[in-house]
């Protein structure tokens, strides 16, 4: 899947914004998929963090699921569409969304997951959902950790924001193997301490 006219247009306007407001540093290029298809699972703390996420890596498109409910506006969903965003509702084991999810890493792209399922209002992690397991398993998708790391738990303006991208993991490496629950629940929490030890490398590094 190439980047949607609006995609590349976005990040091109946003770049130099986001650059000065947040200060943003990646850690961990040498991990950035060239290509074929992953799924890139990343904590949760803010609004900006899909434009974060997307400008860390601009040369390939995110494909994100996203809450339903931000595509409720016919202007607002238009575009976020088209941003590569698809719809999920949180918490009803959406078949649809997993579909859609399934025919994104099909295609050979990037799917993008907040794994926790919605944002952190503390800045502390919160439980992993199974989803990005499930579609790992289903698809023998590769998983790339990714990490953001604000300088105190927060985004705020002016304060430096670190993003982390890890190396991919392997279904098999995350043990998924029958597809049983109690795999995606394992493999989901590996995922998560990925990202846990890619936040404690860039508050230290």
């Amino acid at each position: 899947m190439k980047r949607s006219p609006l995609y590349v247009i976005g990040s091109l306007l946003l770049l130099p914004f986001f650059k000065l407001l947040y200060l943003y540093r990646i850690k961990g290029k040498e991990n950035l998929p060239k290509d074929g298809a992953y799924i890139v699972c990343s904590n949760h703390l803010s609004n900006a963090d899909p434009v974060l996420l997307g400008l860390s890596q601009r040369k390939r498109q995110l494909n994100f699921m996203a809450k339903v409910e931000l595509f409720k506006n016919p202007i607002a969903s238009w575009v976020i569409r088209h941003l590569g965003a698809f719809p999920v509702t949180r918490g009803a084991g959406d078949g649809k969304a997993i579909g859609t999810a399934e025919e994104v890493v099909h295609g050979g792209n990037l799917l993008a997951i907040f794994i926790e399922g919605t944002r952190s209002k503390t800045g502390e992690f919160l439980r992993p959902k199974s989803g990005a397991a499930i579609i790992a398993y289903q698809t023998n998708t590769p998983v790339i950790p990714v990490c953001i790391t604000p300088k105190n738990k927060k985004i705020k303006p002016f304060q430096r924001v670190t993003i982390s991208w890890g190396k991919p993991m392997t279904p098999q490496e995350l043990g998924l193997v029958n597809g049983s629950p109690e795999e995606y629940r394992s493999a989901s929490r590996k995922i998560m301490d990925e990202i846990k030890t890619l936040r404690e490398e860039a508050l230290n590094g």
